[in-house]
């Protein structure tokens, strides 16, 4: 629901255009209104439900989210919409992050890759099938009020996800709440106040000239960039000094590991890339060549697929082949980009959606091959205990790199239309130019770690170290099955 609605909304902006008589401005914080507060919501609601019950959390996010869209399927007004909108992404961040802790909590080793392997699947199926579910339901229920049922079609999945989570879902159980270096003190009710506004001050002042690249003119916006990386820097060092004595929003320590530090980089450079493409695709088919909504979405269709198999095949593997897996991966996106590139530059015709399948198809299981595995490796040496948080922190990177590819890949296409107003197909290589140059960053990145640490495959998970003295809830075992549960002999 929650990533399909990143993707779905941007089909629909033609009729919500028409439906509501939007200005440019308020169609633009429609969708970086949502990006906004998605990204916001993510590392306090991942240690909060670290901290209390991620059923709860979770439970909370999916209600608020459901109701949401029910409002922004209502709205009457620009305003309501928009205000919707940002309702609707800060309860997205509050859900997301939950559920790569349930994971963490739930599974070892080979499980905990084929449970990601299937994560990433929705991720990448429902990133990229979002424009055609939206196109069809345009097409059923018409221009005029279609944008509508884009939002209420979460509803109903809604109803019914709500009770199977509270049945499904497991029941909070201790956990271990003290930080390291303070033994037996159980601080699972501070939540870090100073922290919390540290970071979303920094988040807000770095995305928001990317999110209004287009909707800000001037250079003036570029200056929040070096105001947000001294808040960041400051909320880096709060984060260490709080830590002596608190547990943090986020432990520094994370971005000891390697895997964890450079999984992180790799997902922001690689989401950069992978997000902007859709943008310009879509653009280019619907107003470049005049598809439809419906088969704009449905040539965006093999990605999908592909990118849903390669997940799912890539999560299997991942604790066989490591970091290569996604390694190769990457070539595989580069090259099927490259070539799709290639197809629209010899054939740009009304048929170029079934020219591009195959080699989008080849991208999309190499991304596949990507989002999942590098999940993984990435959170493969995270504690159980901040995995909520240490999961947020890698959802706000991905949602970093996406808005700012975005803003670069939009910049060069709107750019090169604004001298050449009819060379669609040319915007549309040039800005694939730029986002096949952020897949080829984030393999540089791949790289760089398979030669500092050989294969990259995740180590067995080791078992729990308890954080408090004997006889205190700090000190209970995990949950049954796992491995710190196991009494040491």
């Amino acid at each position: 629901m929650t990533l399909l609605d990143v993707s779905i909304v941007n089909v629909a902006l033609p009729s919500v255009r028409a439906g509501l008589d939007m200005s440019e401005s308020g169609l633009q914080w429609v969708l970086s209104g949502y990006a906004l507060t998605f990204g916001l919501a993510l590392v306090p609601s991942g240690r909060l439900g670290d901290a209390r019950s991620r059923r709860a959390v979770f439970m909370s996010g999916l209600a608020l989210f459901t109701a949401t869209s029910v409002l922004a399927g209502a709205a009457q007004s620009e305003g309501w919409l928009i205000a919707a909108r940002l309702a609707q992404g800060a309860a997205g961040g509050i859900l997301v992050p939950q559920v790569s802790g349930f994971i963490q909590e739930l599974f070892q080793g080979a499980d905990r890759g084929r449970a990601f392997g299937l994560l990433g699947a929705t991720i990448g199926v429902s990133t990229a099938v979002g424009p055609l579910l939206g196109g069809l339901l345009i097409q059923l229920f018409g221009t005029a009020d279609g944008w509508r049922w884009v939002f209420y079609v979460n509803l109903p999945i809604g109803l019914v996800a709500l009770p199977l989570a509270y049945r499904l879902l497991p029941p909070p159980t201790a956990r271990p709440v003290a930080a390291p270096g303070a033994p037996g003190r159980a601080r699972g009710r501070d939540f870090d106040p100073v922290g919390v506004l540290l970071l979303g001050a920094g988040t807000v002042l770095l995305l928001l000239p990317f999110i209004q690249v287009e909707q800000w003119p001037g250079a003036g916006k570029w200056l929040l960039l070096p105001a947000a990386v001294v808040l960041l820097a400051a909320f880096a060092g709060w984060e260490r000094r709080y830590a002596r004595r608190h547990e943090p929003l986020v432990s520094m320590s994370l971005f000891r590991a390697r895997s964890y530090a450079l999984g992180t980089l790799l997902s922001l450079v690689y989401f950069a890339g992978f997000t902007a493409i859709f943008f310009i695709f879509t653009l280019y088919l619907q107003n470049g060549l005049g598809y439809s909504a419906l088969a704009a979405g449905l040539s965006i269709t093999p990605f999908a697929l592909g990118s849903g198999a390669g997940a799912a095949v890539g999560g299997r593997v991942v604790h066989r082949f490591g970091r290569p897996l996604v390694t190769a991966g990457l070539v595989l996106v580069a090259v099927g980009l490259a070539v799709a590139g290639g197809v629209v530059h010899l054939w740009s015709g009304p048929y170029v959606g079934w020219a591009t399948a195959a080699p989008l198809l080849v991208a999309g299981i190499g991304s596949g091959l990507v989002i999942s595995p590098n999940q993984v490796l990435t959170l493969a040496e995270v504690p159980v205990v901040r995995a909520g948080s240490a999961g947020g922190v890698l959802q706000t990177a991905q949602r970093i790199g996406s808005a700012a590819g975005i803003a670069a890949v939009g910049s060069v296409f709107f750019t090169r239309l604004a001298g050449h107003p009819q060379d669609w197909a040319g915007a549309f290589q040039l800005g694939l130019v730029v986002a096949i140059g952020f897949v080829l960053l984030a393999l540089a990145t791949a790289l760089a770690d398979v030669l500092a640490g050989g294969t990259g495959r995740p180590a067995e998970p080791r078992p729990r170290e308890p954080l408090g003295p004997p006889g205190s809830p700090a000190h209970r075992p995990g949950p049954p099955g796992s491995q710190a549960s196991a009494p040491k002999p």
